[in-house]
Parts: C-alpha cells; structure tokens; sequence
C-alpha cells in the first residue's frame, strides 16, 4: 500500500473513534475533560512530565551508545521535549520522534542509526507497558474482559512496530536484529533500559490516575490502574489523531464495562491527554531556541 494512502487512513480511522465518541456520547465529555483540571493538576502535569521526559531521555541514550552514537543527556532532553511537543500537536502523532531521529543520526553522520535508535528505544517502552499490562490484568480484578483487550491491543501494537522496522529494509534486516541484539537485550543494556522504562511507566500511570481523580472516579488506585495500563496501550496503536482516538475509545468502553460510566471514561481520557499537552510545553520553548539558534 502506498505510504501516503497508509498515513491518510491511519489519521482518518482515528478520527472516525473521536467523531463516533462525540455521536455516541455527546461532545460534553471533551468539554468536561478541560473544565476538571484546576492548577495543581497542571503543575503536578509539568512536574511528572520533566522526571518521565528525562527518565527517556536517558533512555535513548543508552541505546544510542550501544550503537555507537554520541548522545549528551542535556541534549537528548531538549531533543526529547521537541519531539513530545510535536507529536501532541501534530496530527500524525510520530513526527517528533521522526524529526529527533533523523536530525540525530545527521549531526553524527549515519541517519540509519539515529532512526533505529530511536525505534529501539520507543520499542522499549511500549514492551514494558504491555508486560506491566498483562501482570496488573492477571493479578487484578478485571482478568476478563481487560485482559482480552490487552491482549488483542498488545498484538496489534507488537505487530505495526515490528512492520513499520522491517518491511521495506530488504538485505538490512541483519543489521537490525545486531542492533536489538547490541542496544537492548546486551548484558550491560537491558537492565537500565528496563530501570527507566518501568519508572517512567510509572510516571505516565500517575499523570493517568490524577487526571481520573480530576474527573470525578471515586475507586482506588488499584481498581483504576488495569483501566490506565490499557488505555496506555491503546496510545502505542498508529491510528491516532495527534494522540487521540483509541486512548479515549477504549477507555471509555473500559469505564462502562466497570460500571463506571462511559462518559467519566472519555472525560478522564481527555483530562489526561490535556494534562499530556501541558506536560509537554516546555518543549514549544527547546523549539523556539532552537530555531533562534538556527536564524543567528
């Protein structure tokens, strides 16, 4: 299929979740998702997002070492935030994380590297989200349901990161599976990947489970928490607007499956997707530095 084509319908599928939320639901709950935050939210959403911004900047580091590229963690920060911001604002999602690849691999003079690196390191993440995913639905009080859609999210997920690497590498292929080899499951490699991936996992859960609280869920942590880590999973998938679309459908379906309430569920969604935004501004101001360094 014709990349162009593939993008268009990524983008129109995800908002085809949003525009059947807005028709199922009404458009109250997007409304509400702005109104439920209040200034503590928005500065522990600026607090969270630096610890969970330079737990992956540091990330990427290390895989970036393993493949044998200079990565400064003062500059891996700032390039992260550009990326956060520009995939919230952006409508594919991914082009953040394009543009610190490719800019990266070119200041080190080998593009292909800077984009494995940081396919590794995203990879990365989203396999502790899924483990984390399956080991709270096995041990939760959801097991049912929840882990059938953990399940069907995380195949779906493994599945599009695995084609959007191979497909189209040809003879590359055995240079990929060294790099996996050499920058994530290496002795000296995994554990810290591993160490930064779980604490920032656990960030990003925290940022979740206050935006739940903002929106009005009463339940514990531990009842909440199968709910964030699918939802989680659900963001990995490519059919998103900006972020959005499965993030909010499934955690509204995740809601009303728990009694909860189908709107409370699209409302937190959009709370923490807002809370995200906010998380990540900083980067809009590493983005104007960085065009004013460029201009001068």
């Amino acid at each position: 299929m014709n990349g162009k084509l593939w993008n268009w319908l990524k983008l129109g599928a995800g908002a085809a979740i949003v525009v059947a939320l807005m028709w199922k639901l009404g458009a109250n709950g997007f409304v509400a998702g702005l109104r439920v935050i209040d200034t503590p939210d928005v500065v522990a959403a600026l607090g969270i997002g630096l610890m969970t911004t330079v737990l992956c900047a540091w990330r990427w580091c290390l895989v970036a070492r393993r493949l044998g590229l200079r990565l400064p963690l003062g500059k891996a920060v700032a390039d992260y935030y550009r990326a956060l911001f520009l995939n919230a604002v952006l409508p594919a999602g991914v082009l953040g994380d394009v543009q610190r690849a490719v800019q990266h691999g070119r200041q080190e003079g080998n593009v292909g590297a800077g984009v494995r690196a940081v396919v590794l390191e995203r990879m990365a993440g989203q396999a502790v989200i899924i483990v984390a995913g399956v080991v709270v639905l096995l041990t939760g009080p959801a097991r049912s349901v929840g882990l059938l859609i953990v399940a069907g999210v995380a195949v779906l997920a493994l599945v599009y990161l695995a084609a959007r690497r191979f497909i189209g590498m040809g003879s590359r292929w055995r240079r990929t599976i060294d790099d996996v080899r050499n920058g994530l499951l290496a002795r000296d490699a995994w554990p810290g990947v591993a160490l930064l991936s779980a604490a920032a996992l656990a960030g990003h859960i925290t940022l979740f489970l206050i935006a739940m609280k903002a929106a009005g869920a009463t339940q514990s942590a531990e009842q909440l928490l199968p709910i964030v880590v699918v939802a989680l999973l659900a963001m990995g998938l490519p059919v998103n607007v900006g972020g959005w679309g499965p993030r909010e459908g499934v955690t509204a379906l995740m809601f009303a499956a728990a009694g909860l309430g189908a709107a409370q569920g699209l409302t937190a969604a959009v709370a923490y997707g807002l809370l995200g935004l906010v998380a990540s501004l900083p980067g809009a101001l590493m983005l104007v530095r960085r065009r004013e360094r460029v201009a001068a």
